[in-house]
């Protein structure tokens, strides 16, 4: 513990790395982050709001509390198996699909995580800028342009300050859901919601479906933040860490935001900010809670900025061979990718951005199966052993293009058609399942099948081990550059 304090107190502050390996001399940091930082991305009004929509939707509140946390245990689990690969293979989550797909191929999936990434940003600045809008007694344009600055600062600053922030955030975050919940409890009688139930398959399959897809959301990035870890660290406990903290803080704020639609009289839909502000009285309690809803969205705006850095990166270097991202191309990156989605925010906060939430969600159902094709290689069919360097190669192990990869996420892709439910396209068998979108269920079990009986017979050569990058010239570039400075000063 005491080589990992040392190894993070002489990192700086602002990240260096981006897409490449993290050589073991550069491995920091504890796997208590990893909890707080999942618990400060989930404790927000973003989460509030779709547990909300269990309710809204015509669910009962028992029943939608006891769907949303299967939701969360299933989904959680998909999301922690992607966050313990971090430690391991030294690695941003998405660089490793070009195993399953190939150099060139990972691009594909890459993409339409970038898209949502996109969405995701979008519509958390909108609520941010009504929380800091009300906050500084400014617009909600204004409002959005503040929190985007915020975002583009903490995002170009990187690994560290990124985990900092998840901590303070889920601090924050605990005592703002604590006061809020003891508001909430003096105010309705929260007996009497939980006692009036009325079962019904299609409204317990949706809070199942709201909680499970927003854990399912996490997977394309949730090794970026684990990533740091010393390689020896176990992945057991890794699984644990990141998974506690995401279900534990989802479950909490979509318990409030069950509640608080529950006893709303019709009042929470399209005040949401406001109805959950006004929980907790007005003045100075009013401008704190509205701080603390900004500075919970920081966290997971900051997240999903990140991984569209990363994203983008690596499908350059998909096509380029080996990408060095210096911090003024990091610095360009992050404008751009923050540019678009403010952009979006302020065109589409009044009208636009409902549909384009759902075009997002949509896009949910091209990753799914992505998530079960990784999570099906790495511990059934490579066991972890992977040949990192060539993942840099198209002419290496992964080739260009990996025909089967490919041919299973199409299928994947393909087959949740019928049963995807959004404003932007709804399948035909949705109506016969009571409107409810079990998509993400279709998109995990059956790809995953597929892909692990076809992987079994014709998957290329696995190595005989993890097959890592070679430090010793990173140790050499350390010393010469000790020595070179230590002549200077002489």
């Amino acid at each position: 513990m005491a080589v990992n304090n040392e190894r993070a107190g002489s990192t700086p502050l602002i990240e260096r790395r981006s897409i490449d390996y993290i050589p073991e001399a550069e491995r920091h940091g504890r796997l208590f982050s990893q909890f707080t930082l999942w618990m400060g991305a989930n404790l927000q009004i973003t989460a509030i709001v779709t547990g909300a929509l269990a309710v809204v939707l015509g669910g009962d509140v028992f029943w939608s509390l006891i769907g949303l946390l299967i939701g969360q245990l299933i989904g959680g689990g998909v999301m922690a198996l992607h966050a313990a690969q971090g430690p391991k293979l030294g690695l941003p989550q998405m660089i490793s699909s070009r195993v399953q797909f190939g150099v060139y191929g990972a691009a594909i999936p890459i993409v339409l995580v970038c898209l949502m990434y996109l969405g995701f940003t979008a519509t958390g600045t909108v609520l941010s800028g009504q929380a800091l809008g009300q906050l500084f007694g400014v617009s909600d344009s204004v409002g959005i342009l503040i929190f985007a600055s915020v975002i583009v600062l903490v995002t170009v600053l990187g690994y560290r300050v990124i985990h900092w922030i998840g901590r303070v955030a889920s601090v924050i975050g605990v005592i703002a859901f604590v006061f809020l919940f003891w508001r909430l409890m003096s105010q309705t009688d929260v007996g009497a919601l939980l006692q009036i139930r009325h079962f019904s398959w299609s409204s317990f399959l949706l809070a199942v479906s709201l909680a499970a897809s927003w854990q399912i959301a996490f997977g394309p990035y949730v090794a970026d933040y684990s990533r740091y870890l010393p390689s020896n660290t176990s992945s057991m406990k890794t699984f644990f860490a990141a998974g506690a903290g995401s279900v534990i803080g989802a479950q909490v704020a979509m318990v409030l935001g069950v509640f608080a639609a529950a006893s709303a009289n019709g009042q929470f839909a399209g005040h949401e900010v406001a109805y959950i502000v006004g929980l907790g009285g007005a003045g100075t309690t009013a401008a704190l809670l509205y701080f603390s809803i900004a500075f919970g969205k920081v966290t997971i705006s900051t997240l999903n900025s990140y991984g569209s850095f990363m994203c983008i990166a690596t499908i350059i270097s998909g096509f380029r061979g080996h990408l060095q991202v210096s911090r003024l191309q990091r610095l360009v990156f992050v404008l751009f990718i923050v540019g678009a989605a403010t952009l979006i925010a302020l065109l589409g906060q009044h009208s636009f951005l409902g549909a384009f939430k759902s075009f997002i969600l949509f896009l949910l159902a091209f990753f799914t199966p992505w998530s079960a094709i990784n999570l099906v290689d790495y511990y059934c069919i490579t066991r972890e052993r992977y040949d990192v360097p060539a993942l840099a190669d198209p002419n290496g192990r992964y080739g260009r293009w990996n025909l089967l990869g490919i041919g299973v996420y199409v299928f994947g892709v393909l087959v949740q058609l019928p049963f995807i439910s959004t404003k932007f396209y709804t399948g035909p068998l949705v109506a016969a399942l009571g409107d409810v979108d079990i998509s993400w269920i279709i998109g995990l079990v059956l790809p995953a099948a597929v892909y692990y009986v076809c992987a079994k017979k014709w998957h290329s050569a696995v190595p005989d081990r993890l097959i890592l990058p070679a430090e010793q010239n990173s140790v050499e570039q350390s010393e010469i550059g000790g020595a070179g400075r230590a002549a200077a000063q002489a």
